[in-house]
Parts: structure tokens; C-alpha cells; sequence
């Protein structure tokens, strides 16, 4: 019997752990989050230390001191002190820098983080049905994590899409901001809390939008968005309720990062071929994957968080009923969203030359 490597075993026991530091962390960013402790952050002249941020938060002193400790060591926020001179509890000051502050308190920013760990209690509350999903082969959709998973979504998406969809990603579709101006036909699908929707019906009043989703609570939130914006030429429909129109008479069609969320994404791409003019334009925005696990792993350095990711949510929702596709967060790779879409009737396929972090771009026509 080959005897256990005892360097090896504490490298292996080191880099396990760290995953728990990164879990127990996250927990952390959530709190800072929801406390509005970044954002008191934020805000401030000046470094701030642990007893001005209790004031300014109106929260516990000890506690938060125990929390800026973690966020520091994880270099999560930033201190004017050296680590290494021990300085005494009174004299510990905190600030975030620039970047900080971008990613953790404006949530208007493009580069906004705090989406995901907003909805991290959801998340992790799934680990206690996941179990039977694992027996079952049957998963659960995103209106499993209630109200808060809606509001998760749209706060880790709608940052980026609001400073770059009409500026940047637009353009890049032919004819697509021209025809938009003179008055088309737009649909979302899987439209969240309606975020695409509403500003591309108010940079475009000319034209008639319709927003479709299947989860009550994010048709709740973008119902109460669209009431706020006053627009006129936006709407919000359930399909099961009010079905997408198969008479092809959609100038312009849209799907963000949830076609491989769906128990039958082929199903729905034949579904966007009816509905969609024959020479129209499908904008499809899903989650930049290859077509290996060799690849994901090797090429993605968030490989294993979006794989984790699916498991507790995407892969999840794709089979929540029996019989789903369950492509999972990286399932859709360029090949993969081609041939599917050419098999549901489309013709032309092209990867539209947009920068983003997670998210590959593409338009499709028939």
C-alpha cells in the first residue's frame, strides 16, 4: 500500500480550506451588503475605524470589528495599517479604494458585485432539497429562492446591461438601433425584472416591447418598475398565460443568459422562429462556455464556481421538470447555441464582438 505523502497532504488540506475560507467570506460580502456596511464605507471622507463605522451603520461596534478583520485578511477592503505591527484594536482604520468601492457599494456601476451575494442565503438554503434532487433527477426553478432570487438576478445583471446594452451591444446587430428608431416589434424572453425591456422602451418610444417570464416574483418587481417609469409601449406577460405569438411578427427578439436556464431551450428556440419576422434578428446573450469540461476548466478560471453555480441554480432550473435538457451554466457553448438554433429553423449565426466578463454575444436570424 503506497503510504500518504505528508506534504501533499497538508497542500491538499491547505487548498481545501481555502475553498471554506471563500464560502465563509462570501457570507461576509453578503452581510456587508445587506447591512449597508459598504456603502457607509463609501461614503465617508476618510478612513474610517471600526467605532465610526458602527456609529455610521448604527450596528454593534464588536461586531462589526470582528467582520472588517475578515474583509481585510481577504483583502476584501482596505487598512492604512501593517498587518504585521499588530496595532491595537482602537487604531484599526478601514476604507475601500476606488475599485472597492465600485464593485461593492454603486450598485449603478457597471462593474457592481453585489448581485450574487445578495441572493447567497438562497443559494445555500438550496443544499438542504438538493440532495433529493440528486436521487430524484429533478431540480428547482428559480422561484424556489422566492422574492429575494429575483432581486439577485436583477442586481447582477441589470448594472452592466444599463451602461452598455443601448451603447454598446445595439450597434453591433445590423439595423437593429435604425429599425428600433422607426418602430418594431420587440420582444424579451425570460425577461427578469424587466430591466432590458424598460430601457430600451424609453430609449426607443417608437417601438412596442413585451417582456415574458415565468417567474411570478421577477413579473412582480418589473410590474412595479414599469408603473414607476410611466412608459406607455412596455408590457409584462407570463406565456403560459399569454403565449408568445407564432404568426412571425417579431421585428426584434431578445434572450439574456437564460436559454440555458430552460428545461427545453430547443423548444423554446422553435418557439422564437415562429414568433420572429424572416428577416428579423434574435439577440442571444448567454454564458461564455466551450464545448469540453477539459476546456471549461483549463480556460475559464471560474470554472468551478459557475459549475457549483449550476448545481445550486442553473443546471437546477433546467431540470425542474421531468424530462428537462439540464445544459447547466456552461452547457451552451458557441457550437452548441448554433447548431441548436439552426435545428429550430435559423440560418445565420454570429458572434458579435462584445467585451464581457462572463458573457459571450450573439446574433441570429433566420
Amino acid at each position: 500500500m503506497q503510504a500518504i505523502d505528508p506534504d501533499k497532504l497538508k497542500l491538499f488540506s491547505f487548498l481545501l480550506f481555502t475553498k471554506l475560507e471563500g464560502a465563509v467570506t462570501s457570507a461576509m460580502v453578503h452581510l456587508g451588503d445587506h447591512l449597508g456596511i459598504y456603502r457607509a464605507m463609501a461614503s465617508a471622507d476618510a478612513p474610517m475605524t471600526t467605532a465610526q463605522l458602527a456609529h455610521a451603520t448604527q450596528l454593534n461596534e464588536r461586531w462589526i470589528r470582528e467582520w472588517a478583520y475578515n474583509q481585510a485578511a481577504a483583502k476584501i477592503i482596505s487598512t492604512i495599517n501593517n498587518p504585521s505591527e499588530s496595532p491595537a484594536i482602537d487604531d484599526d482604520t478601514f476604507f475601500l479604494s476606488l475599485e472597492q468601492t465600485a464593485v461593492l457599494a454603486l450598485d449603478n456601476h457597471p462593474a457592481f458585485g453585489m448581485g450574487m451575494f445578495y441572493g447567497l442565503p438562497q443559494t445555500m438554503e438550496s443544499l438542504n432539497h438538493l440532495p433529493e434532487s440528486f436521487r430524484t433527477g429533478i431540480g428547482h426553478n428559480y422561484d424556489s429562492k422566492g422574492s429575494q432570487g429575483a432581486v439577485s438576478i436583477e442586481r447582477n445583471f441589470e448594472p452592466w446591461s444599463n451602461a452598455n446594452l443601448i451603447s454598446a451591444v445595439l450597434p453591433k446587430l445590423d439595423g437593429i438601433t435604425q429599425a428600433l428608431s422607426a418602430g418594431a416589434k420587440v420582444a424579451d424572453v425570460g425577461c427578469g425584472a424587466g430591466g432590458a425591456v424598460l430601457l430600451m422602451g424609453k430609449e426607443f418610444p417608437e417601438s412596442e416591447f413585451i417582456g415574458y417570464d415565468i417567474s411570478k416574483y421577477a413579473l412582480a418587481r418589473a410590474a412595479e418598475k414599469l408603473k414607476v417609469s410611466k412608459l406607455t409601449n412596455a408590457t409584462f406577460a407570463d406565456p403560459r398565460d399569454q403565449p408568445m405569438t407564432t404568426n412571425n411578427s417579431i421585428n426584434f427578439i431578445t434572450t439574456f443568459d437564460c436559454i440555458h436556464d430552460m428545461t427545453h431551450p430547443l423548444q423554446m428556440m422553435q418557439s422564437i422562429r415562429q414568433a420572429i419576422t424572416d428577416d428579423g434578428t434574435w439577440l442571444l446573450v448567454d454564458i461564455k462556455a466551450h464545448d469540453t469540461f477539459t476546456m471549461n476548466a483549463t480556460k475559464n478560471p471560474m470554472a468551478a464556481l459557475l459549475y457549483g453555480v449550476s448545481v445550486m441554480s442553473c443546471m437546477s432550473s433546467s431540470m425542474s421538470q421531468p424530462g428537462g435538457a439540464g445544459l447547466g451554466t456552461l452547457g451552451l457553448s458557441a457550437s452548441t447555441a448554433e447548431q441548436m438554433a439552426k435545428s429550430a429553423g435559423f440560418s445565420r449565426f454570429r458572434k458579435l464582438d462584445v467585451e464581457h466578463a462572463v458573457n459571450a454575444f450573439y446574433e441570429i436570424r433566420p
